[in-house]
């Protein structure tokens, strides 16, 4: 059901003042709708997590506290989910950020920029951004797929965290010469890896 409102809240902040959008050449391809390369690079990394915990998904005979190369089942569930806040964090900075930015920045050197820029950013979708990365960990833990509230915080920090990280890695690398296998699907990968690994990094050290 995660991953279920994952899309859903994808989905309907994409259509945000989508025709005016649109208009500006900055509208999501396909009316908004994914297609099939974005699957990799959006959940690829909540993927590798969900498999890693299935390794060790708690049973009585394979008690909570065991672990899989080192990590416990609770830490990959928290990187499932921060994986996939992360992506949802960005998808409400662009789009928001898009739909109603005032003064668009770069983010490597605050030179005004046109909405849509790589690596552009704007006030209103950086709090879409914290709004949006705080979404799934707080379904996940209403749910009990996260159990403690602190993880809750740590999803949410490390999905926005992740999501200004991406920014940067648009704004250096992306569409520079010689770099053109840096794609936005290459791009929202490291995003994912990013905010995956800032929480399990976190969630240990708790």
């Amino acid at each position: 059901s995660t991953c279920v409102l994952y899309l859903l809240l994808g989905s309907l902040v994409t259509k945000v003042k989508f025709e005016e959008k649109e208009k500006m050449g900055i509208a999501e391809g396909r009316g908004g709708r994914r297609g099939p390369e974005n699957v990799w690079g959006s959940a690829a990394t909540a993927l590798a997590c969900a498999a890693a915990s299935a390794q060790i998904f708690p049973s009585m005979s394979n008690p909570v506290d065991a672990s899989f190369l080192g990590i416990g089942y609770a830490i990959y569930v928290l990187g499932f989910v921060s994986a996939l806040a992360t992506k949802l964090s960005d998808t409400f900075a662009s789009e928001i950020g898009k739909a109603y930015g005032k003064t668009t920045f770069l983010i490597t050197t605050f030179e005004r920029v046109k909405p849509g820029t790589e690596g552009a950013v704007s006030a209103e979708g950086t709090a879409a951004a914290l709004f949006g990365g705080c979404l799934l960990p707080c379904y996940a833990y209403g749910i009990g797929l996260i159990n403690s509230l602190p993880f809750v915080g740590i999803a949410t920090v490390a999905a926005f965290l992740g999501t200004n990280a991406e920014s940067v890695i648009g704004a250096v690398l992306q569409g520079k010469k010689g770099l053109e296998w840096i794609t936005n699907e290459v791009v929202n990968f490291f995003n994912t890896v990013i905010g995956a690994g800032i929480a399990i990094t976190l969630g240990m050290l708790v």
